[in-house]
């Protein structure tokens, strides 16, 4: 029910005005314009490297308060707590200046109205200074409260020091971050004399940290009518308002019960037995691992009124659709399952006139879906053309589930009164049980004889049947048994329409290689499984179903026959073809498998090219199984290798090699080499006759001399006396010496293109 109070705001205003103009009579402007604080507080927030956010809230009182007290800056003092040390200030320029809203807009009364009036600069803390072990706090003073305050001495008079504490950016040696708690949401509701009175006062901490709350007596501090702004604020200690007669910090504003604060949850409640305007104070503490880092205060008041009398509605519940008996809370229990109704009704009331209803609901013991509403959940009655109670339908979702055990909510109804609405509630206890969901089942088109055998190449199908009794959707899923994937070896399963109760599956595995195991042959289980998730989310698994599958494969080697020579030098080395220049070279081939496997031929050169080396390797095609080809060359000064008159040995490997899947290659590897020219023959003369009567020793010449043999080609002869003396020389193959100089010794040396040599040694005989 909507209260108005113009007649007693009118009132008051009035008085308060009164007063006021009396006061800057006796005191002059300032102190006016300093009678204007309802309170506020501060919060430290990380940002980021070293800067921080440092933001005053003040609350100012928008009705008593001088337009001129408003501050456009406020300047803010950081200390040691240890020391006391004045570490720096800040100048907090005004943000924003925005009025607070009252919880329930229709109760506003025009003797209260507040602002928030947000001051906020940027700071930087460097490790290097803030690392105090106790930490450090800020302050801002300011002067000065307002008249009207009722449980404190002075209320003109009195200041408020704004207070933190925050810790050291750096804790034994590492970086700590740390934003201060951001409290409270402001108050801008009023309570009525005789009535509960609840407001959440809680604060939220960005780092998680655990806030403690408790009642504290707010800071007066130094600042002071005559001094309403300092520069800075002075050091702590602050001094405390002083409370009038019969207050106290247990008991600052009077009822039953009074004034407090939740530990944990900052949620004031009071009973107010006296009305007015109270001043009280909150202290929020900062634990961190069960250390405590840092406080923040907020003074705030609370204005006590005399409001009309507000009668609480009523509500009631009816299990059921069309059922009559009420639910009693605390002995009866809900008990909803797949066959009954999972709806009740619900009847509330209010004895005031024009009184607007509406109902909520709210999780006790209970973390599932909260049932829902299916019809109007506010209305109005006691009023011309409406009824006396109101009828509602609250519909629990047929997914509620308890598990088998007892759950609790609660079903609230709220009036609109002033300040706070009242409330009825019924505490349910229910049970929920959800619709059947069996398993599905599983069967296969796999068999009938197991297991399935398969061989490389070929491709292994079949289908899966899934049935669900409920119709739920139905998915499969494929594995394999230990250390056998059939995924990662190109089976796949693909799923078909769901038609009612059924879904089928296509299983498909075109086999490869990949799948031949060592051994060979082994027993492996395709695994399938198929579930069923309900309209609940609720999922159901059928049984496995095992199919084994054996992979056959076998392999006999190839044979590789040829016409190249057998080793003769030793097993491990390969035979050695020599063949003149000019000569050539033919070897034949043939491959045979008993697995008719697919079999290739080729030829490699070791560190050289066969086509280079004038070695052409052909293959002809044939039936499966079978291989043949065909080695031919023809040995020249250009692809023998001969390297400065030296012929090199060429190395060449044929393989025999079946397409399966685990190949035994087989390989013969063949040395060919061109045939150096023999020199053993080479046998010169080593005496001569000029002036004899045999014509052979009459001259000195060499009819043996080694042929030329590819790059290697005669290029002299040179003759020297006993003492080097040079004394003929010829580049002619059928020179003759005929030794004209004196009888002696002489010496040769015959000379080739690569090189070589050969000397010997001559007597000429006169």
């Amino acid at each position: 029910m909507l209260k108005h109070y113009a007649v007693l705001a009118s009132a008051a205003s009035r008085t308060r005005l009164t007063w006021l103009l009396l006061f800057a009579l006796l005191l002059g402007t300032q102190v006016a314009h300093a009678t204007h604080i309802v309170g506020g507080e501060m919060d430290l927030q990380y940002l980021r490297g070293n800067t921080y956010q440092l933001t005053l809230n003040l609350y100012f009182d928008a009705v008593n308060g001088n337009p001129g007290a408003l501050d456009n800056s406020l300047t803010a003092s950081i200390f040691d707590k240890a020391t006391n040390q004045r570490m720096t200030n800040v100048v907090l320029p005004l943000i924003t200046n925005d009025f607070v809203n009252y919880t329930n807009p229709a109760c506003t009364v025009g003797s209260l109205s507040t602002k928030a009036l947000v001051y906020r600069s940027t700071i930087e803390l460097p490790p290097g200074t803030y690392n105090g072990v106790q930490g450090y706090y800020a302050a801002v003073e300011r002067c000065c409260r307002n008249n009207a305050i009722s449980n404190i001495v002075s209320p003109g008079n009195a200041a408020q020091t704004f207070y933190l504490e925050f810790p050291a950016v750096v804790r034994n040696g590492q970086e700590f971050r740390d934003s201060t708690p951001r409290v409270f949401p402001p108050l801008a509701d009023y309570a009525c004399i005789g009535e509960l009175f609840t407001y959440d006062f809680a604060g939220q901490d960005p780092d998680g940290d655990s806030l403690v709350y408790d009642m504290v007596t707010p800071l007066n501090g130094h600042s002071t009518p005559a001094d309403p702004k300092p520069t800075a604020a002075d050091a702590a200690p602050y001094s405390a308002i002083t409370w009038g007669a019969g207050r106290s910090q247990n008991n600052q504003i009077p009822g039953s019960p009074a004034l407090s604060i939740g530990i944990r949850s900052g949620r004031l409640t009071v009973r107010p037995a006296a009305t007015g305007l109270f001043v009280f104070g909150v202290r929020c503490q900062e634990f961190r691992k069960g250390v405590k880092i840092g406080e923040t205060r907020r003074d705030f008041q609370l204005q006590v009124l005399v409001c009309p009398k507000n009668t609480a509605p009523s509500l009631v519940m009816l299990p059921g659709t069309t059922g009559r008996t009420l639910y009693r809370p605390g002995r009866d229990t809900l008990r909803l399952t797949p066959t009954s109704s999972r709806c009740v009704r619900l009847r509330f009331t209010d004895p005031d006139p024009n009184s607007q209803l509406s109902l909520s609901l709210r999780a006790v013991s209970y973390s599932g879906p909260l049932p829902t509403f299916t019809t109007a959940t506010s209305g109005t009655v006691h009023m011309a053309g409406r009824p006396d109670t109101l009828v509602a339908s609250l519909c629990f979702s047929e997914c509620t589930n308890t598990r088998g055990k007892v759950a609790y909510i609660d079903i609230l109804v709220a009036d609109n009164g002033c300040s706070l609405p009242k409330r009825d509630t019924v505490h349910v206890a229910f049970t929920a049980a959800l619709p059947p969901n069996a398993a599905p089942t599983l069967t296969s088109t796999a068999g009938p004889t197991l297991p399935l055998h398969v061989r490389p190449g070929q491709s292994l199908a079949f289908d899966l049947v899934g049935t669900d009794a409920e119709g739920d959707p139905i998915l499969f899923t494929l594995a394999g048994s230990t250390g056998f994937d059939p995924a990662n070896l190109g089976a796949s399963l693909t799923p078909q329409a769901q038609t009612g109760q059924t879904r089928r599956a296509r299983f498909t595995w075109p086999v490869d290689c990949r799948a031949v195991t060592d051994p060979s042959n082994q027993v492996r289980q395709l695994l399938f499984t198929a579930s069923s998730t309900s309209n609940c989310g609720e999922q159901q698994t059928s049984a496995p179903l095992s199919v084994p599958v054996v992979v056959d494969y076998t392999n006999a080697p190839p044979v590789l026959t040829s016409t190249l020579p057998p080793a003769t030098v030793a097993p491990a080395e390969p035979p050695l073809v020599r063949l003149p220049l000019g000569q050539p070279y033919t070897a034949s081939f043939t491959g045979r498998d008993a697995d008719s496997d697919v079999l290739a031929l080729s030829a490699t050169g070791q560190g050289f090219d066969l086509a280079n080396a004038d070695m052409r390797f052909t293959t002809t095609a044939g039936p499966a199984g079978t291989a043949a080809g065909t080695f031919t060359w023809l040995p020249s000064c250009a692809s023998a290798g001969v390297v400065n008159g030296k012929p090199q040995i060429l190395t060449v490997t044929f393989q025999l090699q079946e397409t399966t899947c685990r190949p035994v290659p087989q390989t013969r590897t063949v040395r060919f080499q061109v045939i150096d020219p023999d020199s053993a023959d080479f046998t010169p003369p080593n005496i001569i006759l000029p002036l004899g009567t045999n014509q052979t020793n009459r001259i000195f010449t060499m009819s043996s001399i080694p042929p030329d043999f590819c790059d290697a080609r005669f290029t002299g002869i040179k003759i020297f006396s006993r003492w080097g003396r040079l004394v003929y020389e010829s580049a002619d193959r059928n020179f003759h010496w005929a030794g004209e100089n004196a009888a002696g010794m002489y010496y040769y040396l015959l000379t080739f293109s690569t090189g070589r040599r050969f000397k010997g040694w001559v007597e000429v005989v006169q």
